[in-house]
Formats: C-alpha cells, structure tokens, sequence
C-alpha cells in the first residue's frame, strides 16, 4: 500500500507522539509542519524530519502534495481550521475533543460532506487491538451480561499547561474525558441520562470531574477524570460472569493481554483471572514505542489510500459531544439531565 501524505497544523510541541510514531509506520508520512511562527515551525520540521515547514495554517493547506491533514491545536481552533482543512480538499484527523460543542462538531461534518471528504475525531485507543479485541469479548459473551463499565484518567498537570485554560478550550471533561467516555460509549452505546459533579475554582476550567451514566438495558457506568490528582489510568468493563480488566487503556504502552477475571469457587469467591493475547499474530506491532499512535494513523491512512470509510465519523463525533453537553449542564444546574427524550 502506499504512504499517505499528512500535514501537521501543531500548537507547540502537542502533536510530538504523531511525529515519533510515524518513523515506524509503512501507511503513513507527515510531510509538512505548520505553526504561526515561521522559525518555529521550522525547528520543529527539524527536529522531526518533517520536508516542509510553513508559518502559517494558511499555507500549509495551499500545499497540493497534503492529503489530509491533523489538526492538534488548541481545542478552542479545532472546528475552525478543521472547516479550512476541509474547503482546502484534505482529510482531516481532529485531535480530541472534536470540538467545543454539538454545534461546532455539525459545522466541521457539514464541510466534509460538501467537500467529499472524510472527517474523524482522534481517539487513539479505539483503534488498538485491544479495545478491538474486548468488544469482541463482550460481544460474545465472555463476561455474560453487560453490567457496569469504570473509566478514569487522571493526572497531575502543570500549571501552564495548555489545556488548563478555559479560553483555549481546556479543562478535565474535555480533555482526559474523551478517553473515558469513548470506552463507555463503544462498550454500552448512547447514555440515555447522566449525572455529574464537578470542581473548579473562579476562573477556572474544570480541574477534577466525575458522573454516573444510565445506559441501554439497565447497564451503568462512572467515570473520574482529574488535572490535579494523582496519575491514574483505569477501565473496568463488567459483566455478571466475568469483567475485563485494562492494564494501561489509554495509552496502550507495551499492552499484549488483555484480564479477564472470573468469579471463584466458594466459599471466598475470590476471583480468577487468564490473559488473552491481544495481537497474536503480531500484525500490531504493539509492543513498539508509540503503536497506539501509529495504529490510528496506519488505520486513517489504509482508508484514504483504499478509498473506503473512516472506522468513525459523524455519528460518533455528534453523540460524543451531545452527551459532553449533557454532563456539563448536569453538572452546572446539580440536576440529573436525560439524553434520550
């Protein structure tokens, strides 16, 4: 298959996973760099080996040999320069959150629609063998019926970090929390009602968030997501035979196995656990530096150059901000708030 040729539109040093990943990706070559200061753009083009650097967006997308381009801006700058990626002719890979709401994340698929081209939103894990592998797991039964699902990412993040401020889109829902609630959603489908607490100072964005959410068929789920707690990364997917415990589910460092405990025999019912290979034919690579990044991107580039859908797209995007909203509010008016009436 042949490479694809990729643009990087990059907010300081955000995207630099992408740049490492692509060194051991056959899919897929980033081919220009674009920053809104010149010199920068070209150190970075530098020091990543990227051919072409541009000092502005604008350029970038002038570039004929860019096929499609990633969008790891600031969040606030998602939709806007995900639209004139789009009127430029390029696919277009959205650092998460798509967008800063349901609105925003409609203009952004109303764009590629006219444009004939295709639009998704990066969430890396989604892509890795292992969440393939779960789905598959819980699909066929192997934890039996469908219960409960717990998520959490959490960190303790500089203070000037840029997703710590408001007014370029940051804070914990709509940063950590794309992870968690890309799991809950691909495992227990479309909340139908959530609730969520959340805490932050004057000013500020949410800097520790957390929500229980009602979904299809009696199943609940919970999440935590924190800028200011200790480092933490969790998913539980639990069923009323087994559950499916996620070593590192976010970041998919050297992931090989996925847990599946069992309950024991009594009288302690203390559980058993086997592992399941995730790769077992090593088609992956996983255990690479950087494959869950590589992974998603040889995933996009394989559908660009084979003409054939993104694995996700409007739908998912659409539903993912819709219940961000919904969480929001709940958390604003302290209320419960329903996503299926």
């Amino acid at each position: 298959m042949r490479e694809v040729s990729w643009g990087l539109l990059v907010t300081g040093g955000y995207a630099d996973v992408a740049m490492k990943a692509k060194a051991a990706s056959t899919t897929t070559e980033f081919v220009a760099v674009a920053q809104d200061d010149a010199e920068t753009a070209r150190a970075y083009a530098r020091t990543h080996a990227v051919a072409r650097s541009y000092g502005s967006y604008a350029e970038l997308l002038e570039d004929d040999e860019v096929e499609a381009v990633f969008v790891a801006l600031d969040p606030v700058d998602h939709a806007e320069w995900a639209v004139r990626a789009l009127e430029a002719g390029k696919h277009v890979l959205v650092e998460k959150p798509f967008a800063l709401g349901t609105a925003d994340t409609e203009r952004v698929f109303d764009a590629a629609e006219a444009a004939g081209r295709q639009c998704i939103e990066g969430v890396m894990p989604r892509h890795h063998p292992q969440f393939l592998l779960a789905k598959k797991l819980v699909e066929e039964g192997h934890i039996g019926e469908l219960r409960h699902i717990y998520a959490a990412c959490t960190a303790s993040l500089p203070a000037d970090y840029f997703r710590r401020f408001p007014e370029r889109g940051g804070g914990g829902l709509l940063d950590l929390g794309s992870f968690a609630l890309t799991a809950i959603r691909l495992f227990g489908g479309a909340p139908e009602r959530v609730y969520a607490e959340e805490v932050r100072r004057e000013g500020a964005c949410d800097h520790h968030f957390a929500a229980t959410l009602r979904m299809p068929g009696d199943v609940l789920a919970q999440f935590e997501v924190g800028q200011e707690v200790c480092r933490g990364d969790t998913l539980e997917v639990v069923g009323t035979t087994g559950r499916l415990v996620f070593r590192d589910p976010w970041f998919c460092r050297d992931v090989t196995r996925i847990e599946v405990q069992r309950q024991g025999p009594p009288p302690h019912l203390d559980p058993v656990s086997e592992y399941v290979d995730v790769d077992p034919e090593g088609a992956y690579r996983c255990g690479e530096q950087y494959a869950v990044s590589r992974i998603q991107f040889d995933a996009l580039s394989t559908a660009i150059a084979n003409g054939t859908p993104f694995p996700y797209g409007r739908a998912d995007a659409v539903e993912q901000a819709r219940v961000i909203e919904a969480l929001f509010a709940s958390a604003a008016k302290e209320v419960p708030v329903r996503l299926d009436g």
